[in-house]
């Protein structure tokens, strides 16, 4: 089945399309990489976004508009990669959606919302969509993140020691071998905010981290931030920009601290979260992906916090970072559309693994292949 996963991350810069060749092969799923593409938000409906997310109260005629134009966005995308990297043979589109509000309270996770109207995707596409994945774990009890879990331990089973994936978006979360998975902390959430914040809107993010490479780190501030009580929750666990947002730096007291510190001292937070992550499930192997393994003076602190774990980035092992959650929802779909389940409740603390999403028919109606008799328990990599 030709697969198209669409993904926009907690840094809602743009969708990124990544297609995909998956097949069942016995107690192993296939997937052949076909490539990605990924389109800008439009910078209007970039800034509307960015207004509406927490702390920010909105009207419920802009979350309309958004989920409208958020849904046209991952559409236009979706035609895109059909096009030019399925040759106009894809078969199902699976769409993360983005997400808007995550409703984590008191160590449960009550409810999730993801915008972008999947009517919009089959009508441009004339494919069947999948959506909507995060609800039916949160409505079995789950954290509904994070969702990769299932792919990363599928990927990384029969790997030698215990190797941990990482992703390094706006919020950074890990898989280890067993099963154990949870959102670290803020990925890049506080780093894109401050960015923001001191350039009075300039800047999306510390381009390779070059501020942060000119700052010190302030212990106080550091210290300060560190005792948020997150940080000690036992996993499973999972987070958002409904915490880390620019008003938690506020509150955090970065007034009057020159731009350069505060980022120095927010990267070497995200390495410090991270590492302590990684170091508490026992990992001897990270493969990371995701926008943060894009900034070599976060990536620098976290090897020098890792010593002794090798570092490397899951492009080494065939799955491009940048496109590796897009490739994750690809297969989530191709689960759903096999009737199979697409969490671990080990990961997610759920009660029973779900088969996932919401189906809104192609312009053929709805066609899903035959159910499978039993779900994969390795995922395997074909050369493109």
């Amino acid at each position: 089945m030709l697969v198209i996963g669409l993904m926009s991350g907690t840094s809602y810069d743009a969708v990124d399309a990544a297609a995909a060749e998956l097949r069942l092969a016995g107690d192993c799923l296939v997937l052949r990489p076909l490539g990605m593409v990924s389109e800008p938000y439009p910078e209007e409906l970039r800034e509307d976004l960015a207004g509406s997310l927490p702390p920010a109260a909105v009207p419920l005629a802009r979350v309309c508009r958004l989920d409208t134009r958020i849904g046209q966005a991952f559409a236009a995308t979706a035609v895109r990669a059909n096009h030019e990297l399925c040759d106009g043979a894809a078969e199902l589109v699976a769409s993360h959606g983005q997400t808007v509000y995550h409703w984590a309270q008191d160590g449960r996770v009550h409810g999730t919302l993801q915008l972008g109207q999947p009517a919009w995707i089959a009508e441009a596409t004339g494919l069947t969509v999948v959506a909507d994945f995060r609800p039916r774990d949160v409505a079995a009890g789950g954290q509904g993140a994070p969702l990769v879990s299932l792919v990363d331990r599928l990927w990384l089973r029969g790997r030698p020691g215990t190797p941990v994936a990482l992703n390094i978006g706006g919020i950074a979360n890990l898989t280890a071998p067993d099963g154990t998975a949870f959102d670290t902390g803020p990925g890049c959430a506080l780093i894109d905010a401050a960015a923001r914040e001191f350039s009075g809107g300039r800047l999306a993010y510390d381009a390779d981290g070059t501020l942060a490479a000119r700052g010190r780190v302030r212990e106080p501030l550091l210290e300060r931030l560190l005792a948020e009580p997150y940080y000690a929750l036992p996993a499973p666990k999972t987070t958002g920009k409904e915490l880390f947002h620019h008003g938690y730096l506020r509150a955090a007291g970065v007034d009057g601290l020159p731009a350069e510190d505060v980022l120095a001292t927010l990267t070497l937070l995200t390495a410090r979260t991270v590492a302590d992550g990684v170091r508490s499930v026992g990992a001897t192997e990270v493969l990371a992906s995701g926008g943060g393994t894009r900034n070599p003076a976060l990536m620098a602190l976290l090897r020098d916090r890792l010593s002794g774990v090798a570092l490397r980035t899951s492009d080494e092992l065939g799955l491009p970072a940048d496109a590796k959650e897009a490739y994750a929802f690809a297969v989530l779909g191709f689960l759903t559309a096999h009737g199979l389940p697409g969490t671990d409740p080990v990961a997610t603390g759920a009660r029973r693994p779900s088969v996932l999403g919401s189906l809104t028919p192609g312009r053929d109606g709805l066609r899903l292949p035959a159910p499978a008799r039993q779900g994969p328990v390795r995922l395997e990599l074909e050369p493109r």
